[in-house]
């Protein structure tokens, strides 16, 4: 089977599982409903850090400040100014790209590991501010008002269209805008990739000095990408606290949920690849459903498996897949560069 045949496959596989996908609302349990829900709001937080960390050259260790105030944010949309939770999920994102302006100020003025600590800082900055905001609970945080989820936008039309309950109905609704904010994500990356501009950026991440040599600016590009994953981590982080309907300051900027297993999923899937972040996120739902009755057993394993990883396989499972089956989804070299390689 040629090159070009595998691909053809692999993409009709690919529109088989969306379809599949689709449907798991209408034809699966409200549990598997909500762990996919899960699944695909850590896609859509791993996608944005691979753009920042493996296309950028940007290793922050503080995204869970862009799914804090994108939280926040929505709540205080709905509880101070009454606004519907799916309006206030742009807030969210909206919240979270103005906030990234002052992050990227200080935080671009360091380099490497500096950089990494400059962001968790910046975060534990937000989250420590964020707490004294008295009418959103303070410290301790608020609750959605009763019945909010079940009045949203749409809810009821899905509920007489399924037959289910308005709860479930409510699952459904914050499933498909976490697929549909997963596959919109996935593809504006390799959209943006493609481009002249995403060309400049993977130059910028190879060498510096040669890319700034051709015209490429790399501040200039840095920033516009760590503003937009900035945006799309926000509204990650908003709808995420929909289906939770609770936030605190710590659940909220929780390094470990929204930036440590990030980080994780990314490095075992392939950093630096656009398929590489869900096969992580396929791995590590896997390892979350296997292990998760061990307690801090299961922890460890991630750990280990992380750093098995990192030593035998650089490029992660899905570079690893790529070099040894010739499957490429997504590829982002050039047509002119492929055909000088043959």
């Amino acid at each position: 089977m040629t090159n070009s045949s595998k691909s053809t496959l692999s993409r009709g596989i690919t529109a088989l599982v969306f379809l599949a996908l689709v449907f798991v609302p209408v034809i699966g349990s409200r549990a598997m409903v909500q762990d996919l829900f899960m699944v695909l709001t850590l896609l859509v937080l791993a996608l944005n850090w691979n753009m920042l960390a493996g296309f950028a050259g940007l290793v922050s260790v503080g995204q869970q400040a862009f799914v804090g105030i994108g939280a926040y944010a929505m709540f205080g949309g709905v509880i101070l100014w009454g606004w519907d939770p799916l309006p206030a999920i742009l807030l969210g994102g909206v919240a979270a790209m103005f906030l990234s302006l002052p992050i990227a100020f200080f935080t671009f003025r360091l380099n490497g590991a500096y950089f990494a600590i400059g962001t968790w800082v910046s975060a534990e900055i937000v989250r420590l501010s964020v707490a004294q905001w008295k009418a959103l609970g303070g410290g301790t945080g608020t609750s959605l008002p009763k019945g909010t989820t079940k009045d949203m936008f749409g809810v009821p039309q899905i509920k007489d269209l399924l037959g289910v309950s308005s709860s479930a109905a409510a699952d459904a609704l914050t499933y498909w805008l976490a697929l549909g904010l997963a596959v919109v994500t996935l593809l504006a990356g390799y959209v943006f990739l493609r481009s002249r501009m995403g060309l400049g950026l993977q130059a910028i991440r190879d060498n510096v000095e040669a890319a700034r040599s051709v015209g490429v600016d790399p501040l200039r590009l840095k920033a516009l990408v760590f503003v937009l994953s900035a945006f799309g981590t926000g509204l990650c982080g908003a709808l995420l606290f929909i289906q939770i309907t609770r936030v605190s300051p710590d659940a909220a900027f929780s390094v470990v949920d929204w930036t440590a297993f990030v980080i994780f999923i990314t490095v075992i899937g392939g950093i630096g690849t656009l398929p590489g972040p869900v096969v992580g996120v396929l791995v590590f739902y896997i390892l979350q459903r296997v292990l998760a009755d061990y307690g801090t057993v299961y922890l460890i394993v991630l750990g280990l498996i992380g750093i098995v990883i990192m030593l035998f396989a650089r490029k992660g499972l899905w570079g690893m897949f790529t070099e040894k089956t010739g499957i490429e989804l997504l590829p982002l070299r050039h047509k002119s560069l492929q055909r000088s390689e043959r």
